[in-house]
């Protein structure tokens, strides 16, 4: 198993135990990942697609230019990277014209696109390649007696036909599944689907309304369940989910909502046993009691 493993911005940027989980975890469990030097932005939505195409398309062929080079599958952990580079994908299989346009624009670099390799999403390869059995006789820390909830990174999951690796995509699995693997009990609720509002709320006119959006999901949480922790994989609901918790606490008046928030891959480093402080050091919540807890220290 060899993955080219494709950063994109955020993680690298703003969560870099993230990365260290995945660099620590995925080895350890059998993928070999690669990186993918001289990758850039996916791009993801908002930025070159909604004002060039063309020159968005580009960007994401670059990127498979250099995975097809090396013979290796992507793999991301970021959902919004993995939706556009995936839909892009589509678009240049489907279009000749616009892969020749793009093949025009990357023949001065060296670069072309031919479509011979695939992205996919770090759940996916987790689930199907890893699997669960591999998980499970790798755990140093069972996270028996804990309850949890998992956010679906949305971008896996809609539109179905072109992302979706869930089946069926109404009702994903995957990562519950990854989840209980570690040997928490997850449990389900009425907004569990609802996207975590992330996607407009890092900038100013939209920050308001992402918020709601987010504290309707978490007070769900709040009401319909005994969780612990939440359990993401996506940089964007990482970031979100645990960020919109202290604007929520700020809105109330109160500290009633504090879910640690975890990228599966540094829940499940932890539970393989490496350092938390390499791992999962970065967070608005505390983290600190639930991972003692954990690993018993």
């Amino acid at each position: 198993m060899k993955y080219g493993f494709f950063l994109g911005c955020n993680v690298p940027a703003v969560r870099p135990d993230v990365e260290r989980a995945i660099r620590l975890t995925m080895p350890a469990l059998g993928a070999e990942l690669v990186d993918l030097e001289g990758s850039v932005c996916c791009p993801a939505f908002g930025a070159f697609p909604s004002a060039d195409e063309t020159a968005g398309l580009a960007v994401s062929a670059w990127n498979f230019s250099i995975a097809e080079e090396m013979g290796v599958d992507l793999v991301t952990e970021c959902g919004s990277c993995y939706s556009s580079l995936r839909i892009a994908r589509k678009k240049l299989l489907e279009d000749g014209e616009k892969r020749e346009a793009v093949n025009r624009l990357l023949k001065p670099a060296g670069k072309s696109f031919s479509g011979t390799v695939a992205v996919r999403h770090i759940i996916d390869v987790l689930y199907n390649d890893v699997g669960t059995e591999t998980i499970r006789g790798a755990l140093k820390f069972p996270l028996e007696g804990v309850n949890a909830t998992v956010q679906y990174p949305c971008h896996t999951l809609f539109p179905s036909e072109i992302v979706g690796f869930d089946s069926p995509p109404g009702r994903p699995r995957m990562l519950q599944e990854l989840v209980e693997a570690l040997g928490a009990t997850v449990q389900t609720y009425s907004r569990e689907l609802q996207c975590c509002g992330g996607a407009g709320g890092f900038t100013k006119g939209s920050f308001a309304g992402a918020s709601e959006f987010a504290f309707k999901k978490l007070d769900a949480m709040k009401k319909e369940t005994d969780a612990e922790l939440i359990v993401v994989s996506c940089i964007t609901c990482l970031e979100h989910m645990d960020r919109m918790q202290n604007e929520m606490n700020k809105k109330n008046g109160d500290s009633a909502c504090a879910f640690p928030v975890f990228d599966y891959n540094q829940l499940l480093a932890v539970c393989m046993g490496f350092d938390p402080s390499q791992v999962a050091s970065i967070s608005t919540i505390p983290r600190d009691g639930l991972i003692a807890r954990i690993t018993r220290s």
